[in-house]
């Protein structure tokens, strides 16, 4: 993205509420993440706790997707709130990733959900040797592997779902 374009998105980030702001960034990852070969669903309405689902390969995660437009003047680092508008935290019982994208400087950082876990904001300095997920920056290709822990597979169906049924021996002769 040239110099300009990203001062126009910024700008006009800038100028938009928190929910319409966080519109524009999911957007901004779907499109990031398909150009980078990521297949992106968004799931119908916003009950979920993820935004997103990401799916490479025959893998499927699930994405929670975070914003910052830039430093407070007060501060030397990229606040993040990584809390659920209730001040609810997220588990990995609820998302695989938490992707955080900082509008000023087009950067993303790749978080695992074990990462943000019971955290209610990350402190994002790009570049820091003494930060602690500044490992996570542009790290995509965490979605491209085993790289997170895997979604929690259920132990029973649920109700609505029946075993598979088995296939019939086949026939003499066949």
């Amino acid at each position: 993205m040239s110099d300009q374009n990203r001062s126009d998105e910024l700008t006009h980030a800038a100028q938009l509420n928190p929910k319409r702001r966080g519109e524009l960034a999911e957007l901004a990852f779907m499109r990031k993440a398909a150009s980078l070969g990521f297949a992106v669903a968004k799931p119908w309405g916003d009950s979920d706790r993820y935004d997103v689902v990401v799916r490479f390969e025959s893998t499927f995660w699930r994405v929670q997707i975070k914003s910052v437009l830039g430093k407070s003047p007060s501060r030397g680092y990229y606040r993040v709130q990584t809390a659920h508008s209730r001040q609810h935290t997220y588990t990995a019982k609820d998302i695989d990733f938490l992707v955080a994208y900082i509008f000023a400087l087009d950067i993303w950082y790749v978080l695992p959900a074990h990462v943000v876990e019971s955290k209610k904001s990350l402190c994002l300095t790009p570049g820091s040797k003494r930060s602690s997920v500044d490992q996570y920056r542009e790290k995509w290709d965490l979605m491209r592997s085993s790289g997170a822990p895997p979604p929690q597979a259920p132990t029973t169906l649920p109700s609505h779902q029946e075993p598979a049924a088995e296939s019939p021996p086949p026939a003499p002769g066949t």
